[in-house]
Formats: structure tokens, C-alpha cells, sequence
């Protein structure tokens, strides 16, 4: 039986390496540099929507109030004039660091999580290859699953989606390689 306090410094190095090679994909490489396009005419839109004092939120327009409403002849007018619209909302003059922590105790929970269950089917001293198969499974799972949703409901680009798997492989290899490195003997 593996205690769960084993498994703390394989979470928190993976979380670390994680964290910087994450890093460095994102702000070293040309990689994720048109995961978004820039408005047409940005300030005049950015104008426009200054009046409005929009919440951070996420927001979706045209956005009928009930399903009833969505049938109506008046709602699929709108939605036939377009544009459709999902956007969301961030507060202005709003740095990283929230953002930066958030992402590596996401890592840390991720890696600890994978860890956590893998102990559950392996003993201490376990093979290399062994940890490392499950933990990457597991902690692929956890970088990649949900981003599909965004391509299949929010029509996120599939390109977006797809890059992102490919860093979500990238992040569980190197969970998954400190885990076998550092597994309990």
C-alpha cells in the first residue's frame, strides 16, 4: 500500500516541469500564436462595447430567453441575420498571476490525482514502464478530455482543439515519466 504523502514530491516535480515546459511552448514558440484571430476594426469594437459595462462572464447572443422563444419566427430572424456571438468577458488591466497559480496547482491536482490512482493498482517499486503507462493515461485524460467539448459545442477551432491535445500529450509524458522516476521503492 502506497500513502498518499509518497506521492506529493512526484506531483509537485511533475507539476513543476509542467509548468515550465508549458511555459515555454506558450511563450517561446509560434505554437499557440493564432489560437485566436483579431477583430476586424478591434478599437471601434472594443468601443462599442465599452458603453455596456459588461460583466466578466461569458455571454452568447442572439440568446433566446426560453426554448419557446428560440422557435419563434422573430428569434430565428436574428439568428439568420447574424453574427452569432460567444464571447467572454475578462476584466481589464488584469494580469497573469491568477491565471499562472491556477494552472500550476491544476498540474499539481492533475499529477497527484494520476499518482493517487495508479497506487491503487500497483505496489511499491513497481516497473518504470508500468507507472508510467497508467499514470500517462490517466493524467491524459485529465489535460485533454474536456477540451473537445469546447470544438463540439462551442465550436471552438478544431485546430485549437487538436494543438492542445498534442500539449495535453506532451504534459501527461512528463507526468507520467517523473512518476516512474521518483515511484515509492
Amino acid at each position: 500500500m502506497i500513502d498518499v504523502t509518497a506521492l506529493l514530491l512526484p506531483a509537485l516535480v511533475s507539476a513543476v516541469i509542467v509548468f515550465v515546459v508549458s511555459s515555454i511552448i506558450h511563450m517561446m514558440t509560434p505554437w499557440h500564436a493564432g489560437d485566436f484571430s483579431k477583430l476586424p476594426n478591434e478599437d471601434a469594437v472594443l468601443s462599442a462595447l465599452r458603453p455596456f459595462n459588461l460583466a466578466p462572464g461569458s455571454y452568447v447572443a442572439p440568446r433566446p430567453s426560453s426554448m419557446k422563444e428560440m422557435g419563434s419566427p422573430e428569434f430565428q430572424a436574428k439568428v439568420k441575420q447574424g453574427p452569432s456571438v460567444m464571447m467572454h468577458v475578462m476584466p481589464g488591466q488584469s494580469g497573469m498571476g491568477q491565471q499562472l497559480a491556477l494552472w500550476f496547482v491544476y498540474a499539481a491536482v492533475v499529477a497527484l490525482f494520476a499518482g493517487y490512482i495508479t497506487s491503487k493498482a500497483l505496489q511499491p517499486g513497481a516497473n518504470y514502464l508500468v507507472v508510467f503507462k497508467f499514470v500517462a493515461a490517466i493524467a491524459f485524460g485529465a489535460y485533454t478530455m474536456g477540451l473537445w467539448q469546447m470544438s463540439i459545442w462551442y465550436r471552438r477551432s478544431w485546430v485549437v482543439t487538436l494543438k492542445s491535445t498534442i500539449d495535453g500529450v506532451i504534459y501527461a509524458c512528463l507526468t507520467a515519466g517523473t512518476f516512474g522516476w521518483l515511484w515509492p521503492r
